[in-house]
Protein backbone atom coordinates (compact mmCIF):
# COMPACT_ATOMS: atom_id res chain seq x y z
CA UNK A 1 0.00 0.00 0.00
CA UNK A 2 0.97 3.74 -0.41
CA UNK A 3 1.47 4.90 2.89
CA UNK A 4 2.31 8.77 4.38
CA UNK A 5 5.29 7.39 7.06
CA UNK A 6 6.72 9.47 9.20
CA UNK A 7 10.44 9.15 9.52
CA UNK A 8 11.20 9.56 13.27
CA UNK A 9 14.38 8.96 15.88
CA UNK A 10 13.90 7.11 19.46
CA UNK A 11 15.97 9.15 22.18
CA UNK A 12 15.47 9.45 26.12
CA UNK A 13 15.59 12.72 28.41
CA UNK A 14 14.66 14.35 31.23
CA UNK A 15 11.72 17.03 32.05
CA UNK A 16 14.00 20.19 33.15
CA UNK A 17 13.25 24.15 34.72
CA UNK A 18 15.95 26.24 33.95
CA UNK A 19 17.38 28.05 37.01
CA UNK A 20 15.79 31.52 36.55
CA UNK A 21 12.53 29.65 36.64
CA UNK A 22 13.08 28.67 39.99
CA UNK A 23 13.42 30.75 43.20
CA UNK A 24 14.21 29.96 46.84
CA UNK A 25 12.06 31.89 49.22
CA UNK A 26 14.35 33.25 51.93
CA UNK A 27 13.98 36.25 54.20
CA UNK A 28 15.47 39.76 53.91
CA UNK A 29 16.22 39.23 57.60
CA UNK A 30 16.45 37.40 60.30
CA UNK A 31 14.07 36.33 62.81
CA UNK A 32 11.82 33.25 64.23
CA UNK A 33 8.89 31.91 61.78
CA UNK A 34 5.87 32.34 62.86
CA UNK A 35 3.31 31.34 60.42
CA UNK A 36 3.65 29.59 56.69
CA UNK A 37 0.76 29.70 54.09
CA UNK A 38 1.82 27.60 51.55
CA UNK A 39 1.89 23.97 51.28
CA UNK A 40 3.73 21.56 48.54
CA UNK A 41 1.52 22.01 45.54
CA UNK A 42 0.19 25.87 45.94
CA UNK A 43 0.17 27.63 43.59
CA UNK A 44 1.49 31.45 44.48
CA UNK A 45 1.88 34.52 41.95
CA UNK A 46 4.78 37.03 42.52
CA UNK A 47 4.33 39.05 45.67
CA UNK A 48 2.26 36.79 47.83
CA UNK A 49 2.58 36.42 51.46
CA UNK A 50 3.81 32.57 52.00
CA UNK A 51 5.08 33.49 55.51
CA UNK A 52 5.50 35.74 58.57
CA UNK A 53 8.84 36.06 60.58
CA UNK A 54 9.56 38.20 63.95
CA UNK A 55 12.72 40.00 65.56
CA UNK A 56 12.38 42.60 68.06
CA UNK A 57 15.71 43.68 66.35
CA UNK A 58 13.05 45.17 63.82
CA UNK A 59 11.62 47.86 66.60
CA UNK A 60 14.91 48.66 67.55
CA UNK A 61 15.52 50.11 64.05
CA UNK A 62 12.06 51.53 63.66
CA UNK A 63 12.68 53.56 66.80
CA UNK A 64 15.82 54.97 65.61
CA UNK A 65 14.08 56.32 62.13
CA UNK A 66 11.45 57.75 64.63
CA UNK A 67 13.76 59.74 67.43
CA UNK A 68 16.05 60.55 63.35
CA UNK A 69 12.30 62.20 62.76
CA UNK A 70 12.35 64.23 65.54
CA UNK A 71 16.03 65.16 65.67
CA UNK A 72 14.98 66.66 61.79
CA UNK A 73 11.94 68.57 62.95
CA UNK A 74 14.55 70.30 65.48
CA UNK A 75 17.25 70.40 63.21
CA UNK A 76 14.95 72.75 60.90
CA UNK A 77 14.02 74.99 63.48
CA UNK A 78 17.74 75.27 64.35
CA UNK A 79 18.71 76.12 60.46
CA UNK A 80 15.61 78.72 60.34
CA UNK A 81 16.69 80.53 63.38
CA UNK A 82 20.33 80.36 62.73
CA UNK A 83 20.03 81.74 59.16
CA UNK A 84 17.65 84.78 60.55
CA UNK A 85 20.66 85.47 63.05
CA UNK A 86 22.94 85.26 60.29
CA UNK A 87 21.36 88.03 58.34
CA UNK A 88 20.53 89.91 60.89
CA UNK A 89 24.49 89.91 61.98
CA UNK A 90 23.75 88.69 65.24
CA UNK A 91 25.51 85.45 64.14
CA UNK A 92 28.64 84.26 62.56
CA UNK A 93 27.85 82.33 58.70
CA UNK A 94 29.65 79.33 60.44
CA UNK A 95 26.79 78.48 63.13
CA UNK A 96 24.29 78.76 59.94
CA UNK A 97 26.06 76.87 57.97
CA UNK A 98 26.80 74.54 60.51
CA UNK A 99 23.16 74.02 61.10
CA UNK A 100 22.36 72.69 57.27
CA UNK A 101 25.58 70.60 57.52
CA UNK A 102 23.92 68.67 60.47
CA UNK A 103 20.45 68.88 59.12
CA UNK A 104 21.85 67.23 56.10
CA UNK A 105 23.07 64.01 58.34
CA UNK A 106 20.30 63.64 59.69
CA UNK A 107 17.95 63.80 56.88
CA UNK A 108 20.78 61.09 55.53
CA UNK A 109 20.43 58.97 58.11
CA UNK A 110 16.62 58.96 57.39
CA UNK A 111 16.94 58.14 54.10
CA UNK A 112 19.17 55.10 55.21
CA UNK A 113 16.94 53.55 57.58
CA UNK A 114 13.80 53.83 55.46
CA UNK A 115 15.55 52.08 52.88
CA UNK A 116 16.78 49.13 55.05
CA UNK A 117 13.14 48.76 56.42
CA UNK A 118 11.65 49.30 52.51
CA UNK A 119 14.28 46.36 51.29
CA UNK A 120 13.57 43.92 54.22
CA UNK A 121 9.67 44.76 53.72
CA UNK A 122 9.41 45.73 57.06
CA UNK A 123 6.76 48.65 58.29
CA UNK A 124 7.84 51.96 59.62
CA UNK A 125 5.45 51.88 62.35
CA UNK A 126 6.06 49.76 65.31
CA UNK A 127 5.95 45.81 64.59
CA UNK A 128 8.63 43.15 64.64
CA UNK A 129 6.90 40.98 61.84
CA UNK A 130 8.20 40.64 58.55
CA UNK A 131 6.27 39.28 55.62
CA UNK A 132 7.90 37.09 53.37
CA UNK A 133 6.62 37.47 49.31
CA UNK A 134 7.32 35.16 46.56
CA UNK A 135 9.99 36.17 44.77
CA UNK A 136 8.18 34.57 41.56
CA UNK A 137 4.71 32.93 40.17
CA UNK A 138 5.14 29.34 40.24
CA UNK A 139 4.07 25.80 42.09
CA UNK A 140 5.81 25.55 45.85
CA UNK A 141 7.78 22.73 45.23
CA UNK A 142 8.54 21.99 49.08
CA UNK A 143 8.55 23.70 52.08
CA UNK A 144 11.78 23.43 54.16
CA UNK A 145 11.33 25.36 57.14
CA UNK A 146 8.47 25.25 59.84
CA UNK A 147 6.89 27.20 62.48
CA UNK A 148 9.39 28.40 65.03
CA UNK A 149 12.22 27.73 62.89
CA UNK A 150 14.94 30.20 63.14
CA UNK A 151 15.97 31.46 59.63
CA UNK A 152 18.24 34.27 57.94
CA UNK A 153 18.98 35.00 54.63
CA UNK A 154 20.89 32.21 53.42
CA UNK A 155 18.19 29.82 55.43
CA UNK A 156 15.06 29.02 52.37
CA UNK A 157 11.78 28.74 53.50
CA UNK A 158 10.65 27.14 50.77
CA UNK A 159 11.01 26.53 46.81
CA UNK A 160 9.07 27.84 43.82
CA UNK A 161 9.28 26.00 40.44
CA UNK A 162 7.70 27.88 37.23
CA UNK A 163 6.42 25.20 35.52
CA UNK A 164 5.35 27.53 31.85
CA UNK A 165 8.80 27.41 31.11
CA UNK A 166 9.69 23.57 31.66
CA UNK A 167 12.28 22.35 29.26
CA UNK A 168 12.85 18.98 27.87
CA UNK A 169 16.56 17.77 27.47
CA UNK A 170 16.98 14.64 25.60
CA UNK A 171 20.34 12.89 24.25
CA UNK A 172 21.15 12.10 20.55
CA UNK A 173 23.52 9.86 18.96
CA UNK A 174 26.21 11.18 16.54
CA UNK A 175 25.07 9.26 13.78
CA UNK A 176 21.24 11.00 14.17
CA UNK A 177 22.56 14.70 15.06
CA UNK A 178 22.64 15.87 11.56
CA UNK A 179 19.10 15.13 11.34
CA UNK A 180 18.32 17.18 14.15
CA UNK A 181 17.28 20.79 13.57
CA UNK A 182 15.73 23.43 15.54
CA UNK A 183 11.80 24.14 15.44
CA UNK A 184 11.06 19.78 14.84
CA UNK A 185 8.42 18.37 16.61
CA UNK A 186 9.05 16.07 19.29
CA UNK A 187 6.54 13.52 20.71
CA UNK A 188 7.45 12.51 24.47
CA UNK A 189 5.74 9.89 27.08
CA UNK A 190 6.34 9.83 30.74
CA UNK A 191 8.95 6.21 31.13
CA UNK A 192 7.17 5.49 34.05
CA UNK A 193 3.75 6.20 32.93
CA UNK A 194 3.26 6.06 29.15
CA UNK A 195 -0.21 6.44 28.43
CA UNK A 196 -0.33 10.11 27.54
CA UNK A 197 1.80 11.65 24.93
CA UNK A 198 2.64 15.62 25.48
CA UNK A 199 4.68 17.81 22.87
CA UNK A 200 7.74 20.21 22.82
CA UNK A 201 10.05 21.96 20.01
CA UNK A 202 13.60 21.68 19.81
CA UNK A 203 14.76 25.27 20.64
CA UNK A 204 18.81 24.41 20.64
CA UNK A 205 21.63 21.80 20.02
CA UNK A 206 24.24 21.52 22.33
CA UNK A 207 27.50 21.80 20.80
CA UNK A 208 29.47 18.69 22.75
CA UNK A 209 29.38 15.38 23.70
CA UNK A 210 27.71 14.68 26.92
CA UNK A 211 30.74 13.25 29.56
CA UNK A 212 32.04 10.30 28.11
CA UNK A 213 28.76 9.29 26.36
CA UNK A 214 28.53 9.65 22.02
CA UNK A 215 25.31 11.63 22.73
CA UNK A 216 24.84 15.68 22.26
CA UNK A 217 22.09 17.52 24.46
CA UNK A 218 19.43 18.74 22.86
CA UNK A 219 16.68 21.38 24.45
CA UNK A 220 13.28 21.27 23.31
CA UNK A 221 10.46 23.87 24.99
CA UNK A 222 7.11 21.88 26.03
CA UNK A 223 4.24 22.92 24.27
CA UNK A 224 0.46 22.76 25.02
CA UNK A 225 -0.99 20.72 28.09
CA UNK A 226 1.68 20.61 30.82
CA UNK A 227 -1.00 18.50 33.16
CA UNK A 228 1.46 15.89 35.71
CA UNK A 229 4.86 17.12 34.34
CA UNK A 230 7.29 17.82 36.81
CA UNK A 231 10.67 18.92 36.99
CA UNK A 232 13.02 15.51 36.83
CA UNK A 233 10.49 13.42 35.27
CA UNK A 234 12.26 10.90 32.73
CA UNK A 235 10.92 10.34 29.33
CA UNK A 236 10.90 8.35 26.03
CA UNK A 237 10.91 10.74 22.92
CA UNK A 238 10.38 10.57 19.09
CA UNK A 239 11.93 13.03 17.18
CA UNK A 240 9.70 13.56 14.00
CA UNK A 241 11.65 14.32 11.02
CA UNK A 242 9.89 14.36 7.71
CA UNK A 243 6.93 12.80 6.24
CA UNK A 244 7.08 10.67 3.36
CA UNK A 245 4.73 8.39 1.14
CA UNK A 246 6.13 5.22 0.05
CA UNK A 247 5.01 1.52 -0.75
CA UNK A 248 5.05 -0.08 2.60
CA UNK A 249 3.72 -2.98 4.44
CA UNK A 250 1.78 -4.07 7.74
CA UNK A 251 5.51 -4.81 9.78
CA UNK A 252 4.62 -8.53 10.42
CA UNK A 253 4.53 -9.13 6.80
CA UNK A 254 8.35 -8.76 7.09
CA UNK A 255 10.57 -11.35 8.58
CA UNK A 256 14.85 -11.68 9.05
CA UNK A 257 16.69 -14.57 7.42
CA UNK A 258 20.22 -15.12 8.29
CA UNK A 259 20.69 -11.26 8.53
CA UNK A 260 18.19 -10.58 5.15
CA UNK A 261 14.79 -8.94 5.36
CA UNK A 262 11.69 -10.89 3.20
CA UNK A 263 8.48 -11.08 2.26
CA UNK A 264 6.13 -13.69 1.27
CA UNK A 265 4.34 -13.67 -2.04
CA UNK A 266 1.82 -16.01 -3.33
CA UNK A 267 3.40 -17.69 -6.08
CA UNK A 268 2.41 -17.02 -9.87
CA UNK A 269 -0.40 -19.59 -11.07
CA UNK A 270 -2.02 -20.08 -7.23
CA UNK A 271 -4.16 -18.02 -6.94
CA UNK A 272 -7.91 -17.79 -5.72
CA UNK A 273 -9.71 -17.34 -9.14
CA UNK A 274 -7.34 -20.31 -10.84
CA UNK A 275 -8.70 -22.35 -7.83
CA UNK A 276 -12.35 -21.50 -8.71
CA UNK A 277 -11.54 -22.44 -12.16
CA UNK A 278 -10.40 -25.71 -11.39
CA UNK A 279 -13.04 -26.44 -9.04
CA UNK A 280 -15.39 -25.38 -12.24
CA UNK A 281 -13.58 -28.14 -14.36
CA UNK A 282 -13.79 -30.39 -12.35
CA UNK A 283 -17.27 -30.21 -11.77
CA UNK A 284 -16.66 -29.21 -7.93
CA UNK A 285 -19.03 -26.03 -6.53
CA UNK A 286 -17.20 -23.16 -5.48
CA UNK A 287 -18.66 -23.93 -2.11
CA UNK A 288 -17.64 -26.97 -1.58
CA UNK A 289 -15.11 -28.66 0.44
CA UNK A 290 -12.35 -30.30 -1.32
CA UNK A 291 -11.62 -34.00 -0.87
CA UNK A 292 -8.05 -32.99 -0.57
CA UNK A 293 -6.76 -29.65 0.47
CA UNK A 294 -5.04 -27.53 -2.12
CA UNK A 295 -1.57 -26.48 -2.05
CA UNK A 296 -0.87 -23.13 -2.18
CA UNK A 297 3.16 -22.37 -2.91
CA UNK A 298 5.05 -18.77 -1.48
CA UNK A 299 8.37 -17.27 -3.08
CA UNK A 300 10.79 -15.67 -0.72
CA UNK A 301 11.09 -11.81 -1.41
CA UNK A 302 13.92 -10.42 -0.51
CA UNK A 303 13.58 -6.65 0.53
CA UNK A 304 15.67 -3.53 1.87
CA UNK A 305 13.31 -1.77 4.89
CA UNK A 306 12.38 1.73 5.36
CA UNK A 307 10.84 3.77 7.58
CA UNK A 308 8.41 2.42 10.01
CA UNK A 309 5.18 4.34 11.25
CA UNK A 310 2.20 3.46 13.06
CA UNK A 311 2.34 -0.90 12.47
CA UNK A 312 4.14 0.08 8.78
CA UNK A 313 7.22 -0.43 7.13
CA UNK A 314 8.43 1.08 3.78
CA UNK A 315 10.21 -1.71 1.67
CA UNK A 316 12.28 -1.93 -1.47
CA UNK A 317 11.98 -4.87 -3.15
CA UNK A 318 15.09 -6.41 -4.13
CA UNK A 319 13.85 -8.59 -6.66
CA UNK A 320 10.76 -7.87 -9.18
CA UNK A 321 7.44 -8.32 -7.50
CA UNK A 322 4.69 -9.46 -10.28
CA UNK A 323 1.59 -7.46 -10.82
CA UNK A 324 -0.99 -7.85 -8.52
CA UNK A 325 0.97 -10.41 -6.95
CA UNK A 326 -0.96 -10.96 -2.90
CA UNK A 327 1.67 -10.60 -0.39
CA UNK A 328 1.30 -12.65 2.96
CA UNK A 329 0.52 -9.73 5.92
CA UNK A 330 -0.12 -12.25 8.83
CA UNK A 331 2.06 -15.44 9.95
CA UNK A 332 4.51 -14.92 7.39
CA UNK A 333 6.68 -16.20 10.48
CA UNK A 334 4.76 -19.82 10.37
CA UNK A 335 5.69 -19.95 6.82
CA UNK A 336 9.20 -19.35 7.50
CA UNK A 337 9.34 -22.09 9.68
CA UNK A 338 7.62 -24.56 7.07
CA UNK A 339 10.38 -23.07 4.51
CA UNK A 340 13.16 -24.11 7.44
CA UNK A 341 11.75 -27.30 8.01
CA UNK A 342 11.68 -28.41 4.39
CA UNK A 343 14.94 -26.84 3.30
CA UNK A 344 13.37 -25.11 0.94
CA UNK A 345 15.38 -21.83 -0.39
CA UNK A 346 12.83 -20.47 -2.78
CA UNK A 347 9.04 -21.54 -2.40
CA UNK A 348 7.47 -23.66 -0.23
CA UNK A 349 4.17 -24.99 -0.23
Amino acid sequence: ESKELSNTIKVSGMLTVPNQNKAFVTPSYSGIVRSLYVQPGSYVTRGKVIATIANPDLIVMQQQLQQVNGQIKMAELEVTRAQQLYKGNAAPLKKFQQAQTDLATLRSQRSGLQKQLGSIGATQGYSSALSVRAPISGTVSKVIAQIGSNVDMASPIAEIVSNSALHLDIYVYEKDLGKVQPGQTIHFTLTNSPGKEYDAKITSIGTAFEGESKTVPVHAQVVGDRTGLIDGMNVTAVISLDNQTAAAVPTEAIITDKGQDYIFIVQSGHNEEEEKNKKSASGQKANETPAEETEVSFEKIPVAKGVTDLGYTQITPLKPIPANAKIVIKNAFFIMAKLNNKGEEGHGH
